[in-house]
């Protein structure tokens, strides 16, 4: 009799229920059941990049991009180990994946060569019967395949021997031939070269180990401020979906070399790429001609970097309320700076002068004073976004402005847009400015200013001139769409132009170069036009024509240790307070007068000018000379470069310092202290 069969336990009725599972383990969600069909897994995170993993370059980018992400699942459903394609660069990839066949061929040939040559049959000189073998055939094989050379070893060949060589040495170069053709077929691919690139780009943003820009946009505002940056010594990042702007930067002068993706810098992988996440980006700037591009740039800093500075540009307000949604960028709208820029000039023209001056940085010539008209009737063609900025901004100020306007939106959305009642409305008048009759309508014969802001450069200069025809003392104020037009409007001698790409380039070159400039720049018009024009002529005497640089000189223990013991006693150690102060009654003052002293003779003056005085947030601006500075207080200052060098020189030079404050000058070596009677503190 058979013994009475063992109950099943729970475990083995589990493993019945779910065989190949680990007892107690649960299906990971989405898991295939046992014997169900195998289906390819849904990449769903980007449909277009799931269709670009079908062949070449663009399989590997959204493998990569998924790989970055941190998000593409391996064959157990985790990530890919380091062993696998994580390990492996795109263009290693794809010389792989397109020499397999020509490698494979090459293999077979050398094979089936070899293993021919190793059983043909041979003899010895002696007559007797020999073969040659596996690994002597092999090395035959070898160097005939590569060179095509020849030698009979160990012994003369057979006839039956040489037929197996020449069958070889056919198929080798047949075989050479499609590799290397295949090859050089693969260097010209755009893919390869694109995946080279790629690679080359990653290698030298990540090896970055000094602060940079981060430039979405590489049109004409980002060549501006790239240029800028770089005479600064400083370094960026451009990313642009334009290959001819990305070429361009190895032909484009620049000390560095700065590196360019051609991309699409809405894409946050993109912009990772880019150097989004190193820690060496000092800032991110929105520069592409695209407000949605910008919006999306704008959302990815702030999402992924929300510490990093972010300038935006944008020429729509709806546009620039959602970049403001995010954080806190700054957001430039040149057709609402222009606007502004016009009030300054008509209200305040030397605050004006001085602000466009500084502004425009260095190089750029003093503007000529203007005479803008206090008041009188403005004409304005062009009723768009821009024209709709000026004529607010004309209404603001309390003058009369009539436009000019072939489809004029509605009075209701004009109203919105202006923010007035709509019998505050300027006077619209329908048809074309380059007609008489529409002028005579409007009035250009008794105005006193006229704006051409159109969207066309060649309407614009039409219109400019059609108007100084009929009245030469207008005040003429124009837009430039195109930065090719810029000699024709430099032709015309504007008394103010706008170009849209120029403005924003220098007002974030001035917010990031400097940022003590910018806030300057926001107060001085605040300061009365007498202190403008005083600090005009300043600037002139001392540093001439044409504007100098413009930089920040901080007076702390670390900046500025020579100074230490001068600005507050208490911030140096009791024996170098005692050397430095040797012969001196009480602390010696340093004011802003010593401060800027030549060091080689403390009679002349250094050329710069103090702009601004920073103390506990609190700006005092163009601060006189006999101002009294203190430890951590902050100065912004116009100057050459050979000043700056001078002044760097009194900041961190102990006798430099001595003498520039005392006029009496200290021994800096050891030996001439002691020569001197002063002894080094130990």
């Amino acid at each position: 009799m058979h013994p009475p069969e063992r109950p099943r336990t729970e475990q083995e009725r589990w493993h019945d229920r779910h065989p190949g599972r680990r007892y107690g383990t649960r299906r990971p969600p989405g898991a295939r059941k046992p014997g169900a069909p195998l289906e390819p897994a849904p990449l769903n995170h980007d449909p277009v990049a799931t269709n670009a993993l079908i062949t070449g370059a663009g399989r590997w980018q959204a493998i990569s991009r998924f790989r970055q992400a941190g998000d593409l699942p391996g064959p157990s459903g985790g990530p890919l180990s380091s062993r696998g394609i994580e390990a492996v660069s795109a263009p290693i990839f794809l010389i792989m994946r397109r020499m397999r066949t020509p490698l494979i061929v090459l293999i077979i040939i050398v094979a089936i060569t070899t293993f021919a040559l190793a059983v043909a049959p041979g003899e010895t000189p002696e007559g007797e019967p020999h073969r040659m073998g596996m690994f002597n055939a092999f090395y035959v094989i070898t160097y005939t395949a590569s060179t095509i050379g020849f030698g009979e070893i160990p012994y003369p060949f057979t006839a039956e021997q040489r037929l197996v060589m020449t069958a070889s040495i056919y198929l080798s170069v047949v075989g050479w031939a499609y590799a290397i053709g295949t090859l050089l077929s693969l260097l010209q691919d755009r893919g390869f070269r694109t995946a080279l690139d790629m690679r080359r780009f990653t290698g030298r943003v990540e090896r970055m180990r000094e602060p940079f820009l981060l430039i979405a946009g590489y049109g004409h505002t980002g060549q501006r401020l790239g240029q800028a940056w770089d005479h600064l010594g400083r370094n960026f990042v451009a990313v642009d979906k334009e290959a001819t702007r990305i070429e361009s930067l190895d032909v484009d002068q620049y000390y560095a070399d700065p590196p360019g993706l051609n991309a699409d810098a809405s894409n946050p992988f993109n912009l990772k790429l880019a150097g989004l996440k190193n820690p060496h980006c000092e800032a991110v700037l929105a520069l592409t001609d695209d407000d949605d591009v910008n919006l999306a740039i704008t959302m990815t800093a702030a999402l992924l970097r929300p510490d990093l500075p972010v300038i935006a540009r944008t020429i729509s307000a709806p546009v620039e309320d959602r970049m403001l949604a995010w954080g806190s960028p700054t957001v430039i709208n040149p057709f609402d700076r222009f606007g502004d820029h016009l009030r300054m000039a008509l209200s305040a023209p030397a605050s004006f002068r001085l602000y466009s001056w500084l502004e425009a940085g260095p190089g750029s010539e003093q503007p000529p004073p203007g005479s803008p008209p206090a008041d009188g009737l403005w004409v304005v063609c062009g009723y768009g976004r821009f024209g709709q900025e000026v004529v607010g901004d004309l209404l603001a100020e309390g003058l009369d402005v009539v436009v000019i306007e072939p489809d004029p939106p509605s009075d209701e959305f004009l109203a919105a847009e202006l923010g007035i009642p709509i019998e505050r409305l300027p006077k619209v008048i329908h048809g074309d400015g380059s007609e008489p009759e529409v002028m005579d309508e409007a009035g250009i014969d008794h105005a006193v200013g006229f704006v051409a802001g159109t969207d066309d450069d060649t309407t614009n200069l039409s219109l400019i001139a059609a108007a100084r025809q009929r009245n030469p003392d207008l005040y003429v104020a124009g837009r430039q769409n195109l930065p090719t037009n810029q000699s024709l409007f430099t032709a015309m001698h504007l008394d103010m132009l706008l170009v849209p790409a120029d403005m924003v380039a220098r007002e974030a070159y001035a917010r990031l170069s400097t940022p003590t400039l910018w806030r300057f720049l926001e107060e001085m018009p605040q300061r009365g036009e007498q202190e403008a024009i005083d600090l005009i002529h300043r600037i002139k005497d001392r540093c001439g024509q044409f504007m100098k640089d413009v930089w920040n000189v901080e007076l702390t223990s670390w900046q500025a240790p020579a100074l230490a013991g001068y600005l507050d006693p208490e911030a140096v150690p009791p024996r170098q307070r005692q050397r430095r102060h040797a012969g001196q009654e009480g602390r010696v003052p340093l004011t802003i007068g010593d401060l800027f002293r030549d060091p080689d003779d403390r009679d002349e003056r250094l050329p710069v000018v103090p702009l601004m005085l920073l103390r506990d947030g609190e700006a005092t601006i163009a601060p006189a000379d006999d101002t009294e500075l203190h430890l951590n207080d902050e100065l912004l200052v116009a100057g050459t470069r050979v000043a700056q060098r001078e002044l760097q020189t009194t900041l961190l030079s102990e006798g430099t310092a001595q003498y520039v404050v005392t006029g009496a000058r200290m021994p800096e070596s050891w030996i001439w202290r002691q020569l001197a009677g002063r002894r080094l503190p130990q």
